[in-house]
């Protein structure tokens, strides 16, 4: 079976934590033991978050006193996927003894017109005190929004069109290659429609709509997209929660779920569902063999399978 699946950013640093290499070497240990018993008997396409990361090295980037103008995202992005990749190959060799492991850097095309442009929604970086978040906004030029449990850094989140190294990903899949790609959601970049040239731009594409498109191109069999609790939920975080166990794409959409973190992942494994027939599961990381194979997690169905 050929399985994408999506690393959600706790599987790599959790609220809180301190962005230091070693913590994060340590939970993408814990991330590749779970997919190690997926990768035994199934094609895999490991794609990732870069939200912290990107946001960490934006600071970095703002505050060096030896640049004219901080990294513009698109750069940034294709940093945090190599260092987030190299970490995730290594400890994947490392699990999977004999099998061969690439980290791509892949780049996602986006259009120029997307009207995410002019509505930065996208969570990067740490998550701060109002009164800090809007100093920083006044100081940088910042746009913030208020996340679950402080204010963040929002940035233009264009929808994917395209991956532009998926015929990569697919020759070294035949090949039996594990690859590691998307990370971050690909690093966005617009095409000319005349000479195709790539040119990138100051946003990041959502890494779940990015890996529902990756998975649709590669005509996989699974979706998998991994976060920190075990279900999808209605009624999050009140005294009504209950979870979703087994939905259809509409029925999936239907739910009132929150906009900055399981929405997007609702829309992403619908989306795929309902363009390519397959099956989509969301859960948790820990869980990931246990979600393939029924038994945990919120799995999304094509409507014919609820003749």
């Amino acid at each position: 079976m050929r399985i994408v699946v999506a690393l959600g950013g706790n599987a790599l640093l959790h609220r809180g934590e301190r962005p230091d290499a070693a913590v994060q070497q340590a939970n993408i240990d814990r991330a590749v033991t779970a997919l190690a018993a997926l990768a035994q008997d199934n094609e895999l396409v490991i794609t990732h978050g870069n939200g912290p990361q990107i946001g960490l090295l934006a600071m970095e980037s703002a505050a060096d006193p030896a640049l004219s103008a901080p990294y513009p995202l698109d750069v940034l992005g294709a940093q945090t996927q190599g260092m987030i990749g190299s970490l995730l190959a290594r400890a994947l060799r490392g699990a999977l003894p004999g099998r061969q492991v690439v980290a791509l850097v892949t780049h996602t095309v986006v259009r120029a017109d997307d009207p995410a442009f002019e509505r930065p929604t996208k969570f990067v970086g740490q998550v701060y005190p109002r009164e800090v978040a809007h100093a920083l906004a006044r100081e940088r030029g910042w746009h913030i929004a208020k996340d679950t449990t402080g204010w963040r850094r929002v940035v233009p989140s264009p929808a994917p069109e395209a991956v532009v190294e998926t015929d990569t990903v697919l020759s070294l899949l035949d090949s039996g290659v594990l690859v590691v790609c998307g990370g971050g959601g690909g690093v966005p970049v617009t095409a000319d429609h005349d000479t195709g040239e790539l040119t990138g731009v100051e946003a990041v594409v959502d890494k779940d709509l990015t890996a529902a498109l990756l998975a649709e191109e590669l005509k996989a069999d699974f979706l998998l997209i991994l976060t920190d609790v075990p279900n999808v939920y209605t009624d999050f975080g009140t005294p009504r929660q209950r979870p979703v166990l087994d939905v259809t794409p509409a029925q999936l959409l239907d739910r009132a779920l929150p906009e900055g973190s399981m929405r997007p992942k609702a829309e992403a494994a619908a989306k795929f569902v309902e363009r390519s027939g397959a099956l989509a599961a969301i859960g948790a990381l820990d869980a990931a063999y246990d979600i393939v194979h029924g038994t945990s997690g919120t799995l999304v169905r094509p409507r014919l399978a609820f003749g």
